[in-house]
């Protein structure tokens, strides 16, 4: 399973941060193709369940979410938020951490661990490079000011 992890600097504070980073409608937004589905009522939290839905026309998939931790940031503590995969196509894990920044704002902190289903480990670096790619594009974009 390849792993992803990079750190994102921001002059935001780290609860406008946490709150445009867990609007999972605004991900969707970011990722060509594809749009967020929530499939629990608000707020959220433990237990909030969403599907990126990533295609054209017919030809889709789904990577279903599961929230399994929710701990927003509170003064100087660190927020996470760990989300579970339970997809066909996609599987693993994705933690996001935001924490004061030394000098002000905050430091976003993306660790991720996926599989996608029918590529064996060779293709382990290529996934890897790709998700990293698209993700630190999305986070940026979700904390443009």
């Amino acid at each position: 399973m390849p792993g992803i992890r990079f750190v994102h600097r921001t002059p935001l504070p780290p609860v406008e941060a946490w709150l445009r980073l867990t609007d999972w409608e605004r991900h969707g937004a970011q990722v060509p193709l594809t749009r967020t589905i929530i499939e629990t009522a608000p707020p959220t939290g433990v237990g909030t369940l969403f599907t990126a839905r990533t295609g054209v026309g017919r030809i889709t998939f789904d990577d279903p979410m599961e929230v399994v931790l929710w701990r927003p940031p509170a003064q100087a503590s660190p927020g996470l938020v760990r989300l579970i995969k339970h997809g066909r196509a996609i599987t693993g894990w994705a933690e996001i951490e935001i924490r004061p920044g030394p000098a002000g704002g905050c430091e976003v902190e993306w660790r991720e661990e996926l599989r996608v289903r029918g590529l064996g480990r060779p293709f382990d670096p290529l996934v890897a490079a790709a998700a990293r790619l698209l993700f630190r594009r999305a986070l940026a974009r979700l904390l443009r000011a």
